[in-house]
């Protein structure tokens, strides 16, 4: 059967607003609405979008055919050398950070840096993937952080100036990741989008498990210094990768109309009112961020544990619970059919805090790690939802968009696990996290049916 390209179908008067129009059709940005049709207005933007649903052509696509496309198969071991080679390097910085100090507070301080860029450097930089060829960010990106990298494992160099790297390596990854997210949805038509960003999402976390696990055995027989030196390999070869696997694509930065994007700011803006005055969109966002709700179960997963009595070993089964259960969920949901999928967003990200809950009668180990891996498996909904934003946003908006979003899960996360931590200290971990699940249950119900609303203005007819 020949392949449909579903993104042309989602993105076509999105990109194009007046793509399919004949000779002598009206002035798009004028249009009227017709009666029993949903119009929604973007600004910044020509024209009158329908943002539809994913796969609702119901296509069918198969792994086979996701790793049969060569650009895929590059961005996939471009993305696995480079996690795995961050998560080196973050043993290393913590290693070569406390051999230097002996401090546990600077050890704790310079790896938390590793995570703070991505708050600013999302809705920042991202955009720049819209403006240039996105082979060439990638690349550019990757080439950059290694000969930074390279440079903080010079012995002599001081800890702030290695601090001061360290926040440049990381705000250079935002436009990176941003072109490469845009990039998978160039090359992955419709439902192979799907399947392909959840293989990515997966990697990602396996490479994180591997790079902590390995980590240590590497930098106890390179040292700190050579570790980081293999980090900035690592980043060479993903640039070589890109360089050679990719093929070269136009800067997207260009409206339906042909005119240019504008200035950053000005880009900046409109990418971000594009997805706040956007119901669809914003809708999304919000599932989103229900995550800094259930994500609280990793920062408080060792003061839980040892509240049920469990040892140093059931501190891992619980960290381990999560992820094992997104990775299983993931599975499962990237085969439901499309229109299935959509619909359960919204019951999902309430079934993701609804074990938490559960926890404030402090069941054993046992339980709570079914718990947490079920809360894991329903958390799953991200990957539909990530695919359903990344294609409702027009090509030229993509990188902004993504780095807009990815900064607001970042950030619920973040403040998440912050918050519940300095509340673990007075009311106990188990009453946090029940409390913290009631709460992600509440704002799920909003947030999900804000996202029906949307769906629904958004579905024919």
């Amino acid at each position: 059967m020949q392949s449909v390209s579903l993104e042309k179908i989602v993105l076509g008067h999105l990109a194009d607003p007046t793509a399919g129009a004949g000779k002598g059709a009206p002035d798009f940005g004028r249009e009227k609405e017709s009666p029993g049709k949903t119009c929604i207005r973007i600004p910044y933007l020509r024209g009158c979008a329908r943002p539809p649903v994913i796969g609702q052509a119901g296509l069918v696509a198969t792994y086979r055919q996701v790793f049969g496309r060569p650009e895929f198969r590059a961005l996939f071991a471009s993305m696995v050398v480079s996690v795995a080679g961050d998560q080196f390097a973050r043993v290393a910085l913590s290693l070569l950070v406390f051999d230097r100090t002996r401090s546990a507070g600077w050890t704790a301080g310079v790896y938390a840096l590793t995570y703070v860029p991505s708050i600013f450097a999302g809705p920042l930089l991202s955009g720049l993937a819209d403006r240039w060829p996105r082979r060439r960010v990638m690349v550019a990106a990757d080439l950059l952080r290694a000969g930074l990298v390279t440079v903080m494992a010079i012995p002599a160099l001081p800890l702030p100036a290695v601090a001061a790297l360290l926040v440049v390596v990381q705000a250079a990854g935002a436009p990176g990741n941003a072109a490469r997210a845009a990039t998978a949805a160039a090359v992955l038509p419709g439902e192979e989008f799907l399947l392909g960003k959840g293989v990515l999402d997966t990697v990602v976390q396996l490479a994180q498990v591997a790079g902590f696990a390995t980590g240590g055995t590497l930098v106890a027989f390179l040292g700190p210094g050579q570790a980081l030196v293999a980090d900035g390999v690592t980043f060479v070869v993903s640039a070589a990768v890109v360089r050679f696997g990719i093929r070269v694509r136009p800067a997207p930065g260009v409206v339906g109309d042909g005119t240019r994007l504008g200035r950053w700011w000005a880009d900046l803006r409109a990418g971000t009112v594009l997805v706040v005055r956007t119901p669809r969109l914003r809708s999304l966002v919000g599932l989103a961020c229900v995550a800094g709700f259930y994500v609280t179960v990793e920062g408080l997963a060792a003061p839980y544990a040892e509240s049920i009595g469990g040892s140093a070993q059931a501190v891992g089964v619980l960290l381990a619970a999560s992820p094992a259960g997104t990775v299983l969920g993931m599975l499962i949901v990237s085969r439901l059919p499309s229109p299935m999928r959509m619909r359960l967003l919204g019951p999902l990200a309430v079934a993701a805090s609804v074990p938490l809950v559960v926890c404030a009668i402090q069941p054993g180990l046992a339980v709570t790690a079914v718990l947490w891996g079920l809360s894991g498996m329903a958390s799953a909904y991200h990957l539909p939802a990530s695919a359903a934003f990344t294609l409702a946003v027009p090509d030229h908006r993509r990188a902004q968009a993504y780095g807009l979003a990815a900064t607001a899960l970042t950030t619920s996360q973040g403040a998440g696990i912050a918050l519940a931590g300095l509340a673990a200290t007075a009311a106990g971990p188990s009453t946090v996290l029940a409390v913290a699940g009631v709460l992600g249950v509440l704002t799920a119900i909003a947030a999900g049916a804000a996202w029906n609303r949307a769906r629904r203005a958004a579905e024919p007819g």
